[in-house]
């Protein structure tokens, strides 16, 4: 099975966690974009969404569902996302599409997240992906030498720029054995908008997709 097979079935079964008549927080991303599409056919069912990115909301658009503002409502019932990277502990690191910003705000803002990914993304320990962390531009070389302190190897993601008009640096040589706690330490470097770590706000639910099916873990 390809690899966007097994994201498509990942993201399929997410529609079992649709609340009809509720808003719905919508991620970025590959296999977020697989979401929206099989939204299609039921989007009568959802009144409006809250959308992470650009890119996701003319996707939405697109299909015919509303795109809100947050402060426009008072809650969200699910949220539905892709990862870079997800482990035992339902603790991720996003980011790849450089979102995370708004990704994390929508997480924290819904009542459950639902993570969708191909089973490649499940590791034993994050770390292997680059961590993205979002910068104020005039803070990047000032975050990037506190991020080598740590002991880590920071890149800037030259040419990209967020939708909040950010920069990314993508560290690299981590092996994250305490997300709670990095997550934590690298929030709170001043120049930091935030980092791609969902830890303290990690998914509910996590649907992998694979040649035999669809994985789920779910939060204890």
């Amino acid at each position: 099975m390809s690899q966007d097979s097994a994201k498509r079935l990942a993201a399929e079964s997410a529609l079992q966690y649709l609340v009809p008549g509720e808003v719905l927080g919508v991620g970025t991303g590959s296999t977020v974009n697989f979401f929206i599409d099989a939204l299609a056919p039921r989007k009568s069912e959802i009144p409006a969404a809250i959308s992470s990115s650009l890119a996701s909301t003319e996707r939405l658009k697109a299909i015919g569902i509303p795109v809100v503002d947050l402060n426009e409502v008072d809650g969200i019932s699910i949220y539905v996302d892709g990862a870079d990277e997800a482990d035992a502990g339902l603790n991720l690191i996003k980011g790849g599409g450089a979102a995370l910003t708004r990704e994390k705000i929508v997480a924290a803002a819904s009542q459950r997240f639902i993570c969708i990914a191909d089973r490649s993304k499940r590791v034993d320990v994050l770390g292997a992906f680059p961590l993205p962390v979002e910068v104020i531009p005039m803070a990047r070389r000032l975050v990037a030498r506190k991020l080598a302190a740590i002991g880590s190897r920071p890149v800037w993601r030259e040419g990209v720029v967020t939708d909040n008009g950010n920069h990314i640096l993508d560290v690299h040589g981590l092996q994250i054995s305490d997300p709670p706690a990095l997550e934590s330490t690298i929030n709170q470097i001043a120049g930091v908008v935030t980092v791609g770590l969902f830890a303290h706000r990690g998914a509910d639910v996590l649907l992998l997709g694979h040649a035999d099916g669809v994985d789920r873990i779910e939060r204890a």
